[in-house]
């Protein structure tokens, strides 16, 4: 049953009038229920590009806040890639001083609206939370992503935002290749110490894979945009359209621009796809293309937009992570009638986050669970017109640590599609390694990187998905902060 959020505002405020000026013992703390996210109504919101979590209300986050142990040993800093000081901006909520928590925030992360809505702190600081060990359920644990969003959303609202403060000009200049979370955070450090930065961005608009990747109902790309902007008030340049490796080379930045150092935060971008009959019929798209076309290039608005996107009744969505949930929903928004989300383990080992699996059924989204593809069948046309699936069983676990699918013989069978979106992950774009061959890559030509992200060259550093492959936006930007420590030091 869908609770508004009016209801659910209501509901903290009977509980804030209860606690707000008492001292509360740990017993007491952990009694306090759990404060639900308000979110948009499931019928309305396949209907919209609107962001579906509406965030806290003032009350719930005050509520949510006393739920905090303040733990000394804060094993929930731990699991943030930032080391953001948890306890600490939670505290200032609970007081009520919200210009103290969001700097609390800053001091370790540039982007806490955009980490507070899809950093997978489930897996990461609410993992460690002692709380939810308490209740031996990790989804008990207190809601820190909600409450990074709440003050970063009220920072917005009250045109609070401020700006890092940067140290006098050193006279040096950096080179970040790659707009994305990575690069936007080494780009942030590296520039409070006064060097100059110059950001080079493939595309026509800056932010990576938070702007092509992320739906506009997850992440609204104005939020995206204003951090941007954040980092331009930082003396930042961002070269947009400016593809290293064709517009000029890794060399040619160190060699002839002037740069004292590079860092390389390309992402990972590069599709993979099944290797089965009928991936080049009209009617597949890697999920890459898909979202790209509705994200970045507006598709969704069908009027006005310059960039089509495929018509669709049918859809069947391969893969079991957030780029699955992210396409799967977003095809349901465009119109398609089914939507079915097609998986080759159970629900348990899907790597999605819970809430968007939870979301993604609300949404009336399908899940085709222990199948998978063996054929994509097309028309006389050469369009999809069916899918043959079949079933798996599983067996025991993988180098993953998951149970390994194994196929059931004799299992084939036909089901109706006219559109396939493969969401099964992505591989790093090998342009940069092509032009530059003192680059050292791995066999899924991941840049090779030291402790400091340091690569195989002089002056080179890289992180993010590029080294990790795809992995989530908090820890690129931990991998793009370890480097700009490491950049600074050197220079």
């Amino acid at each position: 049953m869908h609770i508004s959020a009016e209801e659910l505002k209501k509901n903290a405020q009977l509980i804030l009038s209860e606690i707000k000026d008492k001292s509360l013992s740990n017993k007491e703390r952990t009694a306090i229920p759990l404060q639900e996210m308000p979110a948009q109504d499931p019928k309305i919101r396949i209907n919209n590009m609107e962001e579906v979590a509406q965030g806290y209300s003032r009350e719930q986050a005050l509520v949510e806040s006393r739920r905090c142990l303040q733990c000394a040993s804060a094993p929930c800093v731990e699991g943030c890639p930032v080391q953001i000081n948890i306890p600490g901006f939670i505290k200032a909520i609970e007081e009520e001083n919200f210009e103290k928590s969001i700097g609390v925030i800053k001091e370790a992360s540039l982007l806490p609206s955009i980490c507070g809505r899809v950093c997978p702190q489930e897996s990461q600081c609410q993992e460690k939370c002692t709380v939810g060990k308490i209740f031996k359920d990790p989804n008990k644990s207190v809601s820190i992503g909600r409450l990074e969003r709440f003050v970063a959303d009220w920072e917005a609202s009250e045109a609070k935002r401020s700006i890092p403060e940067i140290k006098p000009s050193t006279g040096k200049k950096v080179a970040v290749i790659g707009s994305g979370p990575a690069g936007i955070t080494a780009a942030a450090d590296i520039a409070k110490e006064g060097h100059e930065v110059v950001v080079f961005e493939a595309f026509h608009k800056p932010g990576g894979v938070m702007i092509y990747g992320i739906p506009e109902f997850r992440l609204p790309k104005k939020i995206v945009e204003d951090e941007i902007e954040t980092l331009k008030k930082m003396n930042v340049t961002i070269k947009q359209n400016f593809l290293v490796g064709r517009s000029r080379t890794l060399k040619d930045l160190l060699e002839k621009d002037g740069f004292s150092a590079v860092f390389i935060g390309t992402g990972a971008g590069l599709p993979k796809f099944m290797g089965i009959e009928g991936e080049n019929l009209v009617g597949v798209f890697s999920a890459n293309e898909y979202l790209t076309r509705s994200n970045l290039m507006k598709a969704y608005k069908k009027d006005t937009a310059a960039t089509p996107i495929y018509p669709s009744k049918k859809v069947m969505v391969f893969g079991g992570g957030n780029v699955a949930m992210d396409a799967a929903r977003t095809a349901i928004r465009l119109g398609a009638e089914e939507v079915s989300i097609v998986y080759r383990r159970t629900e348990a080992e899907m790597p999605a986050r819970i809430e968007e699996v939870a979301h993604a059924k609300e949404e009336g989204i399908k899940f085709r669970l222990l199948e998978n593809a063996s054929k994509i069948i097309g028309d006389e046309k050469g369009r999809v017109k069916a899918v043959e699936l079949v079933t798996f069983e599983l067996g025991e676990p993988d180098a993953s640590g998951r149970r390994r699918p194994v196929q059931v013989k004799g299992s084939e069978h036909v089901v109706e599609a006219d559109t396939v979106i493969v969401a099964i992950g992505n591989e790093s774009n090998p342009l940069i390694k092509q032009t530059t061959q003192e680059l050292e890559v791995n066999k899924y030509g991941n840049i090779i990187v030291d402790e400091n992200c340091k690569t195989s060259m002089d002056r080179v550093y890289a992180g993010g998905d590029i080294v990790l492959g795809a992995a989530t936006v908090i820890l690129a930007m931990g991998e793009g902060r370890k480097a700009a420590a490491a950049i600074n030091k050197l220079l």
